[in-house]
């Protein structure tokens, strides 16, 4: 009979989204502990987390379906056949992503850490005159679902607001520019929150030479994918005290203990937590039961990605 893998017992999912379809065999796998049949499986769900090799598709001959745990799927990418379908969990990161990006940006505009640092030794000592978020020019690049919901969510903080993108367009905020105009927006920009996903074409895209274009005290925020900075560039501009860096995402990830970055100025740093919210599990057993049900019904997944 045709398997489902996934990180996650049948029931536990039926809890949210209700009966999975009948027809198919349910097994759990963690990313150690690897079930009977693997030569069956035909649908698959990787781990979100763990030590699960992406590999691992290529000894499943049967596979028809792989529905990513994460939007991004540039692990799996190289691996999956071209004749399986490939799924992204579209949404599934959008409101922790979007969160994160704006907890990020308050922390290091009104200065977070100095606040902490004062609580944990007791001091009361005020300053006044930091960056505000309200009357800077905030740019979002990357405006797919997730820098549209950080763009929704920083409607209210009168900030103005400049989405980039591959290419320019008319989106659902009004214009959208390109990141050939990069060159032009850069010197202007306050604050720049990059949530890109990793491709050859944004692979380095943030590098010294983009760095250099941000005036002084600009502030990068990072929450897509860890290679797109150069992070000798930018621990080149933190150190100098010129730029301001907030980043869930590093590269290389995990950060060694020893790594420069970790003692930066001006640098704070999450480590990668970004869409592991009470709200990704629920989104994803509902794309998952979805593609579920079309899959036994022989219709086209949804988010499938285009190769």
């Amino acid at each position: 009979m045709a398997q489902v893998w996934m990180d996650y017992d049948r029931s536990e999912v039926e809890e949210v989204v209700g009966p999975l379809p009948d027809g198919l065999t349910y097994a759990r796998y963690d990313g150690e502990h690897e079930p009977d049949g693997i030569d069956e499986v035909e649908f698959y769900v990787p781990p979100y987390f763990g030590p699960a090799d992406p590999a691992l598709v290529t000894r499943m001959p049967a596979l028809k379906v792989v529905q990513a745990p994460s939007a991004g799927v540039d692990q799996l990418l190289p691996h999956v056949p071209a004749d399986v379908a490939l799924c992204r969990a579209a949404g599934v990161h959008d409101p922790g992503t979007a969160e994160l990006a704006l907890g990020l940006l308050l922390a290091a505009q009104r200065d977070f850490p100095r606040w902490f640092a004062q609580q944990q030794r007791q001091e009361w000592d005020q300053f006044n005159g930091g960056p505000s978020v309200a009357d800077r020019r905030v740019l979002i690049i990357g405006y797919g679902s997730i820098g549209q919901a950080i763009h929704r969510r920083l409607d209210g903080f009168e900030c103005d607001v400049v989405p980039v993108a591959t290419t320019a367009r008319t989106g659902p905020y009004g214009a959208v520019h390109g990141v050939d105009e990069l060159p032009s927006l850069l010197p202007d920009a306050d604050v720049v929150i990059i949530v890109t996903p990793l491709t050859p074409s944004t692979e380095g895209l943030v590098d010294a030479v983009f760095l250099a274009a941000l005036p002084d005290g600009a502030l990068l925020v990072n929450v897509g994918r860890g290679k797109v900075v150069d992070t000798d560039a930018l621990l080149a501009e933190v150190t100098a005290g010129r730029l301001r860096a907030a980043l869930d995402v590093v590269d290389p990830e995990p950060l060694p203990a020893d790594h420069p970055l970790w003692t930066a100025p001006g640098t704070i740093i999450t480590p990668h937590v970004a869409g592991g919210t009470t709200a990704m599990r629920p989104r994803l057993f509902r794309i998952i039961e979805e593609n579920l049900r079309r899959y036994v019904a022989g219709e086209p997944p949804v988010h499938a990605v285009e190769r």
